[in-house]
């Protein structure tokens, strides 16, 4: 898998360098600043992203906003935000197409390493892998409708499937069987009206419906 990396803090940069690079990732281009990043996402050979939402030269959105533009002019491109704080507006706009293939971590995540490379790895192959705290953020200012359908339990396995946890590591975490939690997704699906198809497509959907994007 041949990435973008974008991040201005040398140290960083240089340690995610070695990382991705140690667990089988090639690194196209990393790049420190926001011009360069548009020129390396334009690369052909570029087939997923990993980006620092602020970039120089403004210190703001510049990553984040560089990632939006790039799926807009190709649909699905893998990209991984990484992030200090929560930049809600642009999340839910990045989140928006549906798409699925995206990821929104705290750097804080970065010190996990076998999570932060496991969730590259599931961007890059289309999944979707939001960190706990930009989850609570986007709903703090959802519109109320359809999600009343679903009950406690069922919003709970939604908000872990939201941070991109399998089923497995669900019924780990909620105690419960994978039998369990396969019933409960099969009902979310139903109650947010996802139509029969391919389950990690409609599992990508749930979320985003989830959050009302």
């Amino acid at each position: 898998m041949r990435l973008v990396l974008a991040e201005d803090h040398a140290l960083l940069r240089a340690g995610l360098i070695e990382l991705l690079a140690d667990r089988g990732f090639t690194i196209l281009h990393a790049v420190d600043n926001a011009p360069e990043l548009h020129g390396a996402l334009r690369d052909p050979e570029a087939e997923a992203a990993v980006l620092d939402v602020r970039l120089p030269p403004t210190q703001t959105d510049e990553g984040l906003r560089a990632a939006i533009a790039i799926r807009e002019e190709r649909p699905g491109f893998p990209v991984m935000v990484l992030s200090q704080y929560v930049e809600r507006l642009y999340a839910r706009e990045l989140l928006a197409s549906g798409a699925g293939a995206v990821g929104y971590l705290l750097k804080d995540r970065v010190s996990d390493v076998a999570e932060f490379v496991d969730g590259v790895r599931r961007v890059a192959a289309g999944g979707t892998v939001l960190d706990p705290e930009v989850v609570s953020a986007v709903l703090a200012a959802k519109r109320e409708e359809p999600l009343d359908r679903l009950t406690p339990r069922e919003r709970e396995v939604l908000g872990l499937m939201a941070e991109g946890r399998s089923n497995a590591a669900i019924a780990q975490r909620l105690t419960v069987t994978e039998k369990a939690v396969q019933k409960h997704i099969n009902s979310i699906f139903a109650k947010l009206d996802l139509p029969v198809g391919e389950d990690d497509h409609r599992r990508v959907r749930a979320v985003l419906a989830w959050l009302h994007l």
